[in-house]
């Protein structure tokens, strides 16, 4: 028996495929978004503006609620999506999507004075830039399903 030690044979760091990077990265925006809604609740003034029936300069109404609901059915979708969809499509999805959700991000951030809220609209707008990245830069070739396998090092 040889004595090896681990800490000298390098980790393994095999590529992750576009498909996993491009989820990964809407569940973290999906996560933002709701933490940055949560903390709102926090804004003085802005739960009593709520039970008064008043979202930001909205009526909450049936149809707010509807709105509101579609627009982030989007990038929840979107984590699906992102891995179900066939690479052409899922590809061209994530890009127009995306970029659309930059603005979105952006725009929720416009006449606000809070940090907390610039803070999240921006690395949310990080995040989907990314996302443009990674289905813009999609690899080309033939399709491997099967992950590469890392042969272990032999001991001598």
């Amino acid at each position: 028996m040889t004595n090896v030690s681990t800490r000298s044979i390098p980790l393994a760091d095999p590529r992750v495929p576009v498909r996993s990077t491009l989820s990964a990265l809407w569940v973290a925006v999906m996560f933002l978004y709701v933490y940055v809604d949560i903390l709102g609740f926090y804004k003085p003034g802005t739960v009593d503006g709520i039970l008064a029936g008043r979202v930001w300069t909205f009526d909450i109404t049936q149809g707010w609620a509807l709105g509101a609901l579609v627009l982030m059915t989007v990038p929840i979708l979107m984590v699906a999506l992102s891995l179900t969809l066939p690479a052409a499509a899922a590809r061209w999805t994530n890009v127009v999507v995306a970029a659309l959700f930059v603005l979105v991000s952006l725009g929720n951030a416009v006449g606000e004075t809070w940090l907390f809220l610039w803070l999240g609209a921006v690395v949310e707008a990080a995040l989907l830039l990314l996302v443009v990245r990674s289905a813009w830069t999609w690899p080309r070739g033939l399709d491997r399903s099967a992950a590469p396998t890392v042969a272990a090092p032999s001991a001598r």
